[in-house]
């Protein structure tokens, strides 16, 4: 929505604790199909000299054939996604100093997993996982979005992508749910959690100054010494 009022709010509590690092800034976006993470990721860029992480998507082979038979092909989709931003992860570790921002994290395929596979195949997928996960780095900022479900649906349709063309809104509420229950009680990064149904960061630079300048101030908060519970930030309810 243009022109809307950005408010940012930020819980100040316990008392502030040594500086932890200084390693190149590194925030990510994630939320549900169709809630934006791209879209903000590149604005974002606008306004950080980082290099861009992205999910690759397209690419993966069985995609398509999951969207026609989820049960069927769960555990290939699952696993192809799970390497490939594993591989991707790895240019984290490279040395130099420079800032990332992504539209995705790791944990999202483990979302995705638990949604989708049997439990067998959750068994072995999560064996897998647990491997890389701990040789991954975590954010300085976590960037949760979410919207209501008519929004995330036109949004799908709008981009149009083949396999997305009879997408399941069933799955995407499910989806949605799965992913708000996990970020609930999110306490692993500074989180930053944002409902994305009315926002325009599309054509409106306002949101995304906001949004922008209160990453910025979580990942300063942590940075110095603040306790988790204090780098925890929501608005646009």
């Amino acid at each position: 929505m243009k022109g809307a009022n950005v408010s940012l709010n930020l819980t100040q509590q316990s008392k502030q604790l040594a500086p932890t690092t200084t390693d190149p800034l590194y925030v990510v976006v994630e939320g549900p199909i169709g809630v934006g993470k791209t879209t903000l990721v590149h604005r974002l860029k606008e306004r950080m000299d980082a290099r861009l992480l992205l999910e690759i998507v397209e690419e993966n082979p069985f995609l398509a054939k999951f969207y026609a038979d989820p049960k069927r092909y769960a555990f290939q989709t699952q696993l192809f996604f799970l390497m490939s931003r594993f591989r991707q992860q790895k240019q984290l570790k490279s040395k130099g100093q420079v800032d990332y921002l992504s539209d995705y994290h790791l944990l999202k395929d483990r979302i995705f997993a638990e949604l989708t596979l049997e439990a067998e195949e959750l068994k072995l997928y999560e064996s897998v996982y647990q491997s890389l996960a701990t040789c991954t780095r975590k954010p300085d900022v976590l960037i949760y979005l979410h919207a209501d479900e008519t929004a995330l649906i036109n949004r799908i349709q709008k981009r149009a992508r083949p396999f997305e063309r009879d997408f399941d809104r069933r799955y995407l509420a499910r989806l949605s749910e799965r992913y708000m229950h996990h970020f609930s009680g999110y306490q692993e990064t500074p989180l930053l959690k944002l409902n994305t149904t009315k926002i325009d960061y599309v054509s409106n630079e306002q949101p995304v100054d906001a949004i922008y300048k209160e990453v910025k101030r979580l990942a300063s908060n942590r940075r110095a010494g603040y306790q988790i519970q204090e780098c925890i930030s929501s608005n646009f309810s």
